[in-house]
């Protein structure tokens, strides 16, 4: 089955959209990526984005967004029009508060109008009913795609928020998985003090300094030492939580990269270098940051590759994901799994919807 998965993360930059074919059933599943785009968000629509995802958007503003969003995702997604079978789209998260709540914004409707197939979304809400953190939802996917027999691996996404997926062989349930702290988001953010969205390659924060002492504080934050499962998000990574003043651009940058990179250094030192690990691919944006990488292959005490080093796209690896979750939830097979988030059970995620063209308009 050609499945098309689209994914717009944390770091609120664009849409991934994957198409792969996918079959079989777990444990075994075949696959294979045929096809990769990107497409960037508006300047404009990106502002409306960061303004919900700060909490400041009105209702009205945050109801006519869903919708705007929801068309460019089917605007994106025109392309692959009697190609795909079947989609899975993820959304926009605005809040991620469990367990009281999770948002995920962006119409699904208009992609299934769009493609003439069926569109599995809104994925987050059935692992919160059950008890869980609805978060993170790809380690399924991953150990389907990247486990390896007798092979102890973590497959990490540095977008926005850190995250990280344990593998340890093929076994489902020795899964770890948990968001780290901040991966892109205060990076970003900072970023803009210079006019840009992000710092290219770390080349901003390798001229700067790094304020220890500050450092020192924001690593403190009880979030780190909180063992998982457990999730994050930008509602408490942002700079107006933590003390900037007295920052110059260039200090901020190699101050808050290297708050990335010791947090999760710290992370697989609390959580995960016990169990036993081999290696750590690294996918997301977060993998060309050059500096950013240095800082994790100077800290970590196994080898870290980038997912390009093991011939791996590095902006596939979500999407791909969702399309796995799309493509389990079609036929009605568990895709998120308890011992991840912390759920009383499995959860079939995802609502599916299905085009009124199928039935003749």
């Amino acid at each position: 089955m050609k499945v098309l998965g689209l994914m717009s993360g944390t770091s609120v930059d664009g849409v991934d959209l994957v198409l792969a074919e996918l079959d079989g059933r777990p444990p075994h599943l075949e696959w294979k990526v045929l096809e990769h785009r990107e497409a960037l968000f508006p300047a404009e629509l990106r502002e409306r984005l960061l303004k919900a995802l700060h909490g400041e958007s009105l209702t009205r503003e945050l109801a006519l967004l869903h919708h705007d969003l929801g068309r460019f995702y089917a605007e994106a997604a025109t392309s692959f029009a009697g190609v795909a079978q079947l989609a899975a789209v993820h959304g926009q998260t605005v809040w991620h508060e469990p367990p009281q709540t999770t948002l995920q914004i962006g119409e699904a409707a208009y992609l299934a109008e769009a493609l003439g197939v069926p569109v599995a979304a809104d994925f987050r809400p059935s692992d919160l009913a059950l008890g869980g953190e609805a978060a993170p939802l790809v380690p399924y996917p991953d150990l389907l795609l990247y486990g390896e027999a007798g092979v102890r691996r973590a497959i990490h996404n540095i977008g926005g928020i850190s995250n990280l997926t344990y593998l340890s062989g093929l076994e489902p349930s020795s899964l770890l998985a948990f968001d780290t702290g901040p991966g892109n988001c205060l990076i970003d953010e900072a970023a803009s003090w210079v006019g840009l969205t992000h710092d290219p390659g770390g080349k901003v924060a390798q001229k700067g300094q790094v304020n220890e002492e500050k450092l020192s504080a924001w690593l403190a934050h009880p979030y780190f030492r909180r063992p998982p499962p457990k999730s994050t998000g930008r509602e408490i990574w942002r700079l107006d939580q933590l003390e900037t003043e007295g920052f110059n651009p260039p200090d901020l940058l190699a101050t808050l990269t290297e708050l990335t990179a010791r947090s999760i250094a710290q992370a697989y030192e609390r959580f995960v270098l016990p169990r036993g690990l081999d290696e750590i691919w690294v996918a997301g944006g977060g993998a060309y940051n050059h500096t950013l990488m240095q800082r994790l292959r100077a800290l970590l005490p196994v080898p870290v590759h980038t997912f390009e080093e093991r011939g791996h796209n590095s902006k596939v690896r979500e999407a791909l994901a969702f399309a796995v979750l799309g493509y389990l939830r079609f036929l009605g097979l568990p895709n998120v799994l308890p011992q991840v988030t912390g759920a009383r059970s499995a959860a079939v995620a995802g609502k599916l919807l299905v085009p009124g063209v199928r039935y003749g308009g």
